[in-house]
């Protein structure tokens, strides 16, 4: 069953909603463009978004939703972080996320990126007792985000173009 223009055009606002969101830690990213998918794939009965095609938007989807963990904890490794310190920022990351819905103030996601940070350099500097390496392994934590952030983005606008791509051909 195709789903009138209207539930389209709505769909792709709330997409470029989740595509905003990939820049902006307040909005919903990858995972929201994922989820209004799925809702839209349900609606229309996998008409135009077969199951092959979401299968794959749920993979990059997958991807995109945990570029943040993976790559940070990649750049943190590159900037010369142990491995007990990235385990220390994970969960560090995981109590700033939980506080940061709790207390509502910053949000979840702030919350858990200034955690994880605080979390990589304080394990640091209690193994070496050197702020400079410590430093250095947190500012590789900070461009690993970085650039998941570009990750997500590049997903996000894949998965709207394949989007716009199966809805429009019918």
């Amino acid at each position: 069953m195709v789903l009138p223009m209207w539930v389209f055009w709505l769909a792709l606002i709330a997409m470029l909603i989740g595509l905003v969101g990939v820049v902006l830690p307040v909005v919903p990213g990858v995972g929201f463009i994922w989820i209004i998918i799925l809702i839209y794939a349900v609606a229309e009965r996998f008409a135009t978004i077969d199951p092959l095609t979401f299968i794959f938007l749920t993979l990059l989807g997958a991807v995109g939703v945990t570029a943040d963990l993976w790559m940070g904890q990649a750049g943190a490794r590159a900037g010369g972080a142990s491995v007990w310190s990235i385990l220390v920022s994970l969960l560090s990351s995981f109590i700033g996320a939980i506080v940061g819905l709790l207390f509502g103030g910053i949000g979840a996601a702030p919350a858990a990126i200034i955690a994880a940070v605080a979390g990589l350099l304080i394990a640091e500097w209690v193994q070496r007792r050197n702020w400079q390496e410590a430093i250095q392994a947190g500012s590789g934590w900070l461009i690993g985000c970085a650039l998941s952030w570009g990750i997500q983005l590049i997903i996000g606008l894949l998965m709207l173009s394949i989007f716009v791509w199966q809805a429009l051909k019918g």
